[in-house]
Formats: structure tokens, sequence, C-alpha cells
């Protein structure tokens, strides 16, 4: 098996040679190594890795494309030898884009392309048409379901096979340079007169390969390794280049990266999110009753939650720059959440030896509503006042901290004094009814600008206060309201705005009137204007179009929090916030992909004539 090249990105790494990294330098006796075997080698012996083995050394180090000569692939009569590359294996299994020249004509080139399609792995030719190359020519007889023709579209195309999660790769394949294909031609000749004589000598298996490389070598006089070398240094080119117009999306996408710490003129405000990540599991029934006990027909999606990195995310698809500090465990859900969340800055997010990365499993009926949820939380306990602390400049010089409901209370407590210090507005976002009280357990409520609880959550905080709370929740809407805007009052001492998500009901905002609305922008004054609250409808989502509930209320709170940094008016924060819900209810992801500021902003993503809020006033 052929040594890989090297990973794009970085240093050259994984490649035999002396020196450091993954090889250890000598002469003699050289070592590949395939994906099931990295050991580390003793002193004096020099070592590389196949294809297979960059592969997974290129994506532990977030190298999202390499560059190599050619791929393994399936050998002629594998079909009957079951010869059959990791590198195909590993491509169905990493997702990486790995650029090369196609697979060489030695090897079985339809069964290989099959075999690919089989493991779910994209195949494209980067060119202007779909030939599919055999290494040394530009075409092998075979084409690739799909091309792209410059580094823009091959950006692009990793870009998004990145953004849905999937765990299988990539393959570009780069034909030769025209200006090499006489001398390709001439070396495909003399592997087709190769193949002749193994099979009229019966070589076969293991000793196929072996024997057509040599005589290759013999009848071109030495030409297919100048051949193989000029391709190598075409694949770096355009390798080089895709790998550089990926960067540049990125940046176009996220924005520069400020220096820790300050406020640059010219950059938008910075966002902090402090959080738990999940892996989520969606089981969604079929039938209107969920049966207990027994077997449900339904359906079920892996997406990844967390409300922490619900809200960063969304943030960061609306054109935030944030920063998101959390935790995950060493772990392939782990690897997982950061491939994920290559458009979000992850470097405050620690990963830890020794623990899980936390895992939720909710049950919905098939209206939607929730019916069971399990989850595996532990390690957001890890997300301390001791880690947060390092990131103690960027809190003091945000636009705006959001902290959720699953890390410690003490560490909400930490980055409450923090903010307060530098009067930095905090919002609060509970989680569930049995996290909310954490911020209200001490003083640390009273630093919180904004909170964004549904009414169990409201009714939690207030008992958490020893105010007075309703024995049953209501279920009208007009008792609804009444109940929360009486949760909210006593909050409002404190709070400037205090967000009720009532599911399919909408939102109500309780805070200062001002200019016909709740006042969302942080205020550097006592309060002067009256209570009052807004009750905005939600926009309607037919159960039969509801994949998934466990974002709405997040996206509703990326998408007010990104409104009031713009500065925009409170009808228009709100209603930017309930359109992202909307799709979020839509999508099997807690926040779509597909997430954009003209996605969601109401004067472009939605063309009917918003409801007129219903305004109720408060008691002085």
């Amino acid at each position: 098996m052929r040594p890989s090249r090297w990973p794009i990105q970085c240093p050259p790494r994984c490649v035999a040679g002396s020196g450091g990294g993954s090889t250890s330098g000598g002469a003699g006796e050289h070592h590949h190594h395939t994906w099931h075997a990295l050991p580390p080698q003793p002193e004096g012996l020099s070592g590389g890795t196949t294809v297979s083995g960059t592969m997974i050394a290129a994506h532990k180090a977030g190298i999202p494309v390499f560059v190599t000569g050619g791929i393994g692939g399936v050998h002629r009569d594998g079909e009957n030898t079951l010869d059959i590359s990791a590198d195909l294996t590993e491509l169905g299994r990493t997702p990486i884009a790995v650029v090369s020249a196609g697979v060489k004509s030695i090897l079985d080139i339809g069964r290989t392309l099959e075999f690919l399609e089989t493991q779910g792995v994209c195949v494209v030719t980067y060119g202007h048409s779909k030939n599919f190359p055999a290494f040394f020519t530009s075409q092998s007889g075979y084409c690739s379901p799909y091309h792209v023709s410059n580094p823009e579209e091959a950006a692009e195309l990793i870009a998004g096979n990145l953004s849905l999660g999937l765990q299988s790769g990539l393959l570009l394949a780069v034909p030769i340079p025209q200006e090499h294909s006489a001398t390709g031609g001439e070396i495909e000749d003399a592997i087709q007169r190769a193949l002749a004589e193994a099979n009229s000598k019966d070589i076969k298996g293991r000793d196929v390969t072996p024997f057509i490389l040599q005589r290759v070598n013999e009848l071109t006089k030495g030409k297919s390794l100048q051949a193989n070398i000029a391709l190598i240094h075409n694949n770096a080119k355009v390798g080089g280049q895709i790998a550089r117009a990926l960067s540049e999306r990125k940046q176009r996408k996220t924005g520069p990266q400020r220096k820790e710490g300050k406020k640059e003129k010219g950059h938008d405000p910075n966002v902090v999110v402090v959080g738990g990540i999940n892996v989520d599991f969606i089981a969604k029934g079929k039938t209107k009753t969920l049966l207990f006990g027994q077997t449900n027909p339904g359906s079920v999606c892996q997406s990844f939650g967390g409300v922490g990195r619900n809200i960063a995310d969304c943030l960061s698809r609306l054109g935030q720059e944030c920063l998101f500090i959390s935790a995950v465990g060493a772990d392939s859900h782990g690897d997982a959440v950061f491939n994920y969340c290559k458009h979000m800055n992850t470097s405050g997010v620690a990963k830890l030896r020794d623990q899980r990365t936390a895992t939720y499993c909710a049950v919905i009926t098939e209206s939607g509503e929730l019916s069971l949820g399990l989850g595996d939380m532990d390690i957001h306990q890890q997300i301390k006042e001791q880690y947060v602390s390092h990131y103690e400049e960027q809190l003091s010089a945000a636009s705006l901290v959001c902290v959720d409901g699953n890390i410690p209370a003490s560490t909400i407590k930490y980055v409450c004094s923090v903010a307060k210090k530098h009067s930095v507005p905090v919002w609060f976002e509970p989680t569930d009814a049995d996290k909310a009280s954490k911020p209200f357990l001490c003083e640390s409520w009273k630093a919180l600008t904004y909170t964004s609880p549904n009414l169990a959550e409201l009714c939690t905080i207030n008992h958490t206060l020893g105010l007075p709370t309703p024995p049953v929740l209501p279920e009208s809407l007009e008792e609804v309201l009444s109940c929360a805007a009486s949760l909210s009052r006593p909050l409002l001492e404190h709070l400037q705005c205090v967000v009720v998500t009532l599911g399919p009901m909408g939102v109500l905002l309780c805070g200062e009137h001002e200019a016909g609305a709740v006042n969302l922008q942080p205020r550097k004054h006592r309060r002067k204007g009256r209570l009052c609250a807004f009750y905005y409808p939600a926009l309607t989502v037919p159960s039969e179009e509801t994949v998934n509930v466990s974002g709405a209320g997040d996206s509703l709170a990326g998408g007010m929090m990104v409104g009031i940094l713009r500065g925009w008016d409170t009808h228009t924060c709100v209603h930017t916030g309930l359109q992202a819900a909307r799709l979020s209810l839509s999508s099997p992801h807690p926040i779509v992909p597909t997430l954009t500021l003209d996605s969601v902003h109401p004067l472009r993503a939605h063309t009917q004539p918003w409801p007129q809020p219903t305004c109720l006033w408060m008691e002085a």
C-alpha cells in the first residue's frame, strides 16, 4: 500500500522521513501504517502512513483537506479475493476531503466507485467534466456523479458536506495536467501490457501489484516515477487552493476573529455563551398516543443540541461573532460535535478525558409534543468556575453574555459577578424547570438583564424566591397571559426583560414600556416607564410538519439576541426570533443548518402581515 503525502493547512506531517511528528528518522527499514496499526516506532526506523492512516491523523488534528497521489481501491478479481483497500472503508467513516489523482487502472475502478457509493462517499471530479481520472490518464471510462470547476465550488461542496454532520468523507479526483497527458498515455499503455503479462504468467493475489509496478517502471524507463511526482505537485497545488478557499469561506461566514478581551472599532458586537452541548436523539411517534411498555412505530434521528450550543449555533449562522464555552468528552460523540460545529468558534470547548459527551434522547408524539426525555448530562458539571475564569477577559469585554441552566450554580454566580463588575448584560436561559432556580439561589439573579423561561420554569423561579405560585398551571390563553405577567412582575425589579416562551401560543415580553413596545435595549438608567407585557402569537406550523421541538425556544432567543445587538426595534427582534423558531420546528436539527439573516428577517422572509401584539399593563 502506498504512503500518503501531506495534509493541507499545516506543516507536512504523517509522511515518511526523518524528524518529528508521527515519523521517526533513520535509514533502512520503512514502515507503512494503516488505520488499525499506528503504533509508536522504535528509534532508528522510518515510518509513513497510508491514505486511511493519514485521514485519521488529519481529522484528529482538525484538518479538513489533505492531498495524496492516488487512493487504494478494489483490486482486480476483488469480488473473489475480497482484496479491498482500507482507504475506501476509512473514507466511509471519516469526514475529511481527500484530493487525489483518482485510482490507477491496475485496480478495478468500476468496483472501486461502486464500493465508495456503498460507503456513502461523495465522489467528485475536479474540472469541467465528470470523467473520473485513472491516475496517469484523465479518463478511466467511468464518470463521477458530480464535478466542480474551481476551488470555490469545491470549498462550498466540502463545507456543505461537513455541515451535515455526516461521518463519511469526500473524494476529489484531479485529472493529470495537460502537459503530462502524453507521458501519462505511454504509462497507461505500459500498465495494460504489464497486466497482460501478469495474467499470462498466472500471477495472482498480493503478488500482482508489486509485479505491475516493477514492470511499468522498466517499460517506461523511469518515466512513471517522474509523472508520479508531477501528479503529486499538481494535486498539492489544487488541494492548497481548495483549502484556502475553504478558509476564506469560513471567514466570510463568521467574520474575522478579534484579539481576546478587546473591543475594536469596526467590529460587530461580540457574545460569549457558556452552556451545555448534547448529542440529541429525537424519536417521533407515528400515532396520536404513545403506549409505554411496548415498541411504538416511529422515526429516530440524531442531531446536535444543548441549549448553550444551540444558541451559539444560531448566533453564528446569523452572522454574530460568538465565543462558545463548554465541555465534551474525549470520545466519538465529542469528535462529531467538533466536526459539526466547524462554523462556530469552539475554542472555549474543553475536551475532557474519562468523561462522556452529554447525550439526550427525546420521545415526541405525532403532534410534536415532548412525551419523555432522558439525558446523560454529568459532564456539564465539569464546566466549572476555574475553567471559565480562563476566559474572564472575553467575558468582561463582551457586548452580551448568555448562560444556560446546564452549568453549575457556582459558575453562573462567577459569570454574573464578572458581568456586573464590567456592566455586561447577561441573558439566562433556564433550560428546564429543575435547573431554572440556579441563579436565584443567591443574589446572582440581580445581575441578570434577560431571562427566557417557559411558564413552568417561571413558577420554579418564583418558588425559589419564596413567592406564591399557582397550584396548577392555567390552560386558556387569557389565564396563561395573566399568570405569566403576574409571575414576571417581581423579577422586573432587577431584570430588564422577562421573555416568557409559551410554546405554540407564542411569546410574552415583560418589561418597561417605551414607544409602544417593551424596551429591549440594555438601559443605562433606572427604570422610568410603566411596566407592561406584550403578547406575540407564534407562527403556525402544522403538526405533520413538526419534526423537532428541542431547538425552537433556543432559536427564538438567538434571533432576539441578534436583533438586540444590532439595535433593531422590539417588534423586529421578536418577529426574527419567531421566524427562527418556526424554521427550527420543521427541521430535524435544533438549529436549521441553512439559517441566515435573510431567512428570518421579518421584512425579507415573512411576506404576510404580522398580527399586532397585545399589550397588558402591569400594576406598579
